[in-house]
This record gives C-alpha cells, sequence and structure tokens, in this order.
C-alpha cells in the first residue's frame, strides 16, 4: 500500500497529467477516472486497494467527497488548486519540522511555502520531529500562531490536521529541542 500511496500523491498533488487525470479546481478527481486511467497505464489497483489508502495512511493525504465518487490530496500540492478550507483560529503554539540545514535560510527569510502552496505547521512537537527527520538532522521550530492570527496573518485547517498559511516571518519563529 506504500508504493500506491506514494504513486497516488504524485497523481493527485503534483502530476495528474502523468496519467492523464481532469483535475477539478479544487484537486478533486473522479474515483473511476482514476482507476481507470492507472490501469490503462500498467499500474491498476481496486476500489478495495483505494479505499484502503484513504483508510489507512498514517498522515491521511487524501479525502473523498461526501458521494465518495470524487478524491483528492488534503494539501501538499505544487499544482495550482483551491482547497476551499474555511480560516481557522490556530492554537497558541504550532509547530513545524525542517531540517538544521535549513536553518540558516528560514532565520534570514522566515517559513516559506517552497514548491507547495502553503507552510504546513503541525499541531505536536511529535510530527514535527518526524517531519523534520524525512530531511536529514531535525530541527523544530514553534511557531507563534495565535500572535500571528492577531496580527492579521490567516491559517486553515485540513481535515487531516496539518495547519496552513502562507508565510511564517522569522520574528514568529523560536528553535525547540527536537528530542525530549
Amino acid at each position: 500500500m506504500i508504493r500506491l500511496s506514494k504513486r497516488m500523491s504524485s497523481w493527485l498533488r503534483h502530476h495528474p497529467e502523468a496519467i492523464g487525470l481532469e483535475m477539478d479546481g479544487a484537486g478533486w478527481v473522479r474515483v473511476d477516472e482514476l482507476l481507470a486511467k492507472a490501469a490503462a497505464r500498467g499500474q491498476a489497483f481496486s476500489r478495495a486497494q483505494l479505499e484502503e489508502v484513504v483508510a489507512e495512511n498514517t498522515k491521511k493525504r487524501f479525502e473523498f467527497d461526501e458521494t465518495e465518487t470524487l478524491i483528492r490530496a488534503r494539501q501538499g500540492h505544487s499544482i495550482p488548486v483551491e482547497l476551499g478550507y474555511a480560516t481557522a483560529e490556530p492554537p497558541e503554539v504550532l509547530f513545524h519540522g525542517t531540517a538544521q540545514n535549513t536553518l540558516t535560510l528560514i532565520w534570514r527569510d522566515g517559513l516559506l511555502p517552497m514548491k507547495r502552496h502553503a507552510v504546513h505547521l503541525s499541531p505536536d512537537k511529535e510530527t514535527a520531529v518526524k517531519v523534520g527527520s524525512r530531511h536529514g538532522k531535525p530541527a523544530v521550530l514553534a511557531v507563534a500562531a495565535a500572535r500571528m492570527h492577531a496580527e492579521g496573518y490567516t491559517f486553515f485547517v485540513t481535515g487531516n490536521g496539518v495547519w496552513l498559511t502562507d508565510a511564517v516571518p522569522a520574528e514568529y519563529l523560536r528553535e525547540v529541542p527536537a528530542l525530549g
């Protein structure tokens, strides 16, 4: 299922054209189209396997619409999509995991979305450590989210608990120990 999840991430977040998917402006694709297009390119999987990936993916990256005829990635797109999440008031502090070797740029420029639509923030330090570990020796930054919100910054929260904002200026960041 991990391989299927990775393929779905690529198709639904970055390269729908790789298998000829037609994605709407909010990132939704028809489930039957996803299954058919994958099969036509020799990468077939069943509806049951798709449902298992959506249900069992530890990061809850994918979601069905209420009719379960459409599917999309919840966040992390590098292609233009309007996910339609409502604004939300963040908790006092959110966290961002990154690699130690990126800190110099972050202290200079703040957190930027880079190739994504938004900066991704975690509600807990443990998740941020996991994210940072994917990129090397982890560094964890605490984000003064409530202060940012009070000063006019907008936040959104996805159905899998990832917080999104356009950018985080360095003045709202402080490093916290990755362990302990």
